[in-house]
């Protein structure tokens, strides 16, 4: 007996999607691993494609699609999509009228309010409110987690920062000034970011995440509004929830619990 998983249509796909709750219209945030969503028809376009049906055309689908090399100038037709992003993100950014971020910290959108939430340039600390994770946040979008965990919501360095958390990582991208390539230092509110896991916990108990199947792959559907909401408040308690403490061993949580005086 094989054990092969059978492969999932697009039609099928769509209508996981929208029993998970995705409405006509939305503004989708989308962070995805194939890996755990196939097989499907046609492959990682086909997952593209039930994502684009199950917000119809008045819908907004949005993905990362920063690069990876920091000491490379950033193009937007031709910079990689870093490979920790995965293929789903990669092929969307090359699609036909998908825009895409002019800048390092770039996500690609297609649809209606696309110009609207990728229009800001380059943001320091990324992901901050004059952010494409901002401009999520303020067009009540959702968060599609499809087969990855809180770890992968990019959304919660934007809670981190309504929060005012004091930790920061020094880092540097190169950008183009009068015309030439120059080095820009800036410190983002970075960290391993395992311990994102807890707002699972958070969104749970307040029923505010839809779970479910997409392809093979466990889901996670949340608003952005409901996923601030409730991580913020819970921040601001405590500013180093999602740091690991120190002298743990997470040598990604000691570089940022340097730039404490706690």
């Amino acid at each position: 007996m094989s054990d092969a998983l059978e492969e999932v249509s697009i039609a099928q796909a769509a209508g996981q999607l929208r029993d998970l709750g995705v409405q006509l219209g939305d503004v989708l945030l989308v962070h995805t691993s194939f890996r755990a969503v196939r097989p499907i028809e046609e492959g990682p376009l086909g997952l593209i494609e039930a994502l684009s049906l199950s917000l119809g055309p008045e819908g907004t689908l949005v993905m990362p699609s920063w690069s990876e090399d920091d000491d490379q100038l950033f193009d937007p037709q031709s910079s990689p999509v870093a490979a920790d992003l995965g293929v789903v993100a990669s092929m969307f950014q090359q699609l036909p009228s998908v825009e895409r971020s002019d800048h390092h910290f770039a996500f690609a959108a297609r649809g209606p309010k696309a110009t609207r939430i990728l229009r800001d340039g380059i943001a320091t600390p990324p992901h901050r409110r004059d952010s494409p994770i901002g401009r999520v946040w303020e067009e009540d979008g959702r968060i599609l987690l499809l087969g990855v965990n809180h770890d992968s919501n990019t959304t919660l360095h934007l809670a981190e920062l309504l929060a005012g958390v004091p930790y920061r990582q020094k880092k540097n991208v190169t950008v183009l000034s009068e015309g030439r390539p120059v080095r820009l230092n800036y410190l983002e509110n970075d960290h391993c970011c395992q311990l994102f896991r807890i707002a699972d916990e958070w969104m749970k108990q307040e029923g505010l995440q839809c779970e479910g199947l997409v392809g093979h792959a466990p889901s996670k559907l949340m608003r952005s509004r409901d996923l601030i909401e409730i991580v913020v408040p819970r921040l601001k308690r405590d500013l180093f929830t999602f740091l690991h403490p120190r002298g743990s061993g997470c040598a990604d949580c000691g570089e940022s619990w340097k730039s404490v005086n706690v």
